[in-house]
């Protein structure tokens, strides 16, 4: 029962009935902010929804070493147990890492198809995948073509993906190129605002959600 209550009151939740702009199958996100702001924060929340959906999910990270980004999985999975009360976050958070893998990349050394080819070949070899998470990629530094090829992989493999980009950039025609950008269905800005800090939809959708500052979890 806890489980089911985490999936009705994640995050993600309010997220996608805030906005409508929750990803499809074969659909990118895009979360763009400046750096330091929280858009790790974002994109492990929307991991954790993949989770606790039973679904397989594979989060790269080109910034973060792997024991981080599973510090950041263990700190806001914790903060949704206490926000919510839940007694047996332990027993839960053994079970749907299981179906979480994280990976750790130079992106000097390791391209956007090398990562295409590393989780086609997991997927080749029994693993179920149904999301990417992909954090810390520096666009500047991507082709178009190796961008279009990863979006076409998610679509015939009916996955999502979250990238997230950094930027300062609050309007969604100055967050990338155009032949990039037409690439992400959705595409939200996190920003601070006076002393909040919001989730602005810039494509797909619209509305913002708040992100609470102490814990970085979206909310009301």
């Amino acid at each position: 029962m806890e489980k089911k209550d985490l999936i009705e009151h994640s995050p993600v939740r309010l997220f996608d009935t805030a906005t409508n702009a929750g990803l499809k199958a074969g659909e990118m996100g895009l979360i763009t902010a400046k750096k330091g702001l929280g858009k790790t924060s974002i994109l492990v929340q929307f991991g954790i929804d993949t989770l606790l959906n039973d679904k397989g999910l594979v989060h790269v990270s080109f910034d973060q070493q792997s024991s981080n980004v599973i510090s950041w999985y263990s700190s806001v999975l914790a903060e949704i147990a206490k926000k919510k009360n839940f007694s047996t976050m332990s027993e839960i958070t053994e079970e749907i890492v299981k179906n979480r893998i994280v990976l750790n990349f130079n992106q000097e050394t390791f391209t956007l198809p090398k990562v295409v080819n590393t989780v086609k070949s997991l997927k080749d070899g029994g693993t179920s995948i149904d999301a990417v998470v992909v954090d810390g990629l520096d666009f500047d530094k991507v082709a178009a073509a190796d961008l279009k090829a990863f979006a076409d992989f998610v679509k015939s493999n009916k996955m999502t993906a979250w990238f997230s980009g950094t930027t300062e950039a609050d309007s969604l025609k100055a967050t990338l190129p155009a032949d990039k950008l037409d690439l992400f269905t959705t595409v939200a800005h996190l920003a601070s605002e006076g002393k909040d800090l919001t989730l602005t939809v810039l494509k797909n959708g619209e509305g913002k959600v708040k992100i609470d500052a102490k814990t970085m979890l979206m909310s009301k």
